[in-house]
């Protein structure tokens, strides 16, 4: 395999070039197993392919606590194919092979990777060609091991913030960032919703104020409107249990079709103060 920066570097970068195109990232997300090992790398190569800017590779675990049913079943299916912690490690090893030259985000709950061993964790996953790591149930203050061995392999660190953060609470979440920041759009769990919530307008803008850090926004877009929207305010848009669903549902080609539209709907079109609610 070509020796490539893949790491920390490399999703500045990514923010960069979106910035300069006029657009946010679009970055989605699929768990690694699902519905098998085979078509989920299939599936995340095929997102790279048609444009996306940086992929989240998941980690299924028995309890995704932040995760609602559809991630939660597609963990599940993950867990009893098989899929351990090695074998999304390899997925990524194999993407690479491939060709895939994106970001590659693993976002993994903790247990799964202090049962592997964390430090054994980072090396393999770096040697792999994962550009970072996205733990949602790591907060700050405990991820001080995790960041600095991040640091030591070049890579990122995507923490998660809330709408019902305090000030310090976003000060102190972007101080412990390598990359960017994971807005979570709702107090709630993942999963496609029909409208996104009134004022993450402000939400977005508190924490710009905040930090210089790109700030992507994740959890319930599952629309092209909805992804248009956030793209006018947030500097990344995160979809994930819309895409699992319908490959549930579909297959493989309708997923490629609506990642083609939330990734067309990425371009900025016009910065307003408007809420971002969607009409769809």
């Amino acid at each position: 395999m070509a020796e490539i920066d893949n790491g920390l570097s490399a999703i500045v970068r990514t923010f960069e070039r979106a910035k300069s195109e006029g657009r946010a990232t679009f970055m989605p997300f699929f768990m690694v197993g699902y519905p098998d090992m085979a078509t989920s790398i299939n599936v995340l190569q095929m997102l790279a392919e048609l444009g996306a800017d940086a992929l989240e590779i998941g980690v299924p675990f028995s309890d995704p606590l932040a995760d609602g049913p559809t991630i939660q079943r597609a963990s599940q299916v993950a867990l009893e194919n098989g899929t351990r912690v090695s074998d999304c490690i390899a997925a990524v090893r194999t993407l690479r092979e491939r060709g895939v030259d994106i970001p590659l985000l693993m976002m993994s709950y903790l247990n799964p990777l202090l049962a592997y061993g964390l430090e054994r964790f980072v090396s393999d996953a770096a040697s792999a060609g994962a550009s970072g790591f996205i733990v949602p149930d790591l907060p700050p203050e405990e991820a001080e091991e995790l960041r600095a061995l991040c640091a030591a392999h070049g890579l990122g660190f995507v923490p998660l913030l809330a709408p019902n953060s305090t000030a310090a609470r976003i000060g102190e979440v972007a101080r412990a960032a390598r990359g960017f920041l994971y807005l979570v759009s709702v107090t709630g769990v993942t999963g496609a919703r029909e409208t996104l919530p009134p004022d993450l307008t402000d939400y977005i803008a508190r924490v710009r104020a905040a930090t210089n850090l790109p700030l992507a926004v994740g959890f319930g877009i599952s629309k092209p409107g909805q992804a248009r929207q956030v793209a006018a305010h947030a500097d990344g848009v995160i979809v994930a249990s819309a895409l699992i669903s319908l490959m549930e549902q579909a297959g493989m080609d309708a997923v490629r079709e609506l990642a083609a539209s939330l990734r067309a709907a990425c371009v900025v079109e016009l910065k307003t103060e408007d809420s971002v609610v969607t009409s769809e």
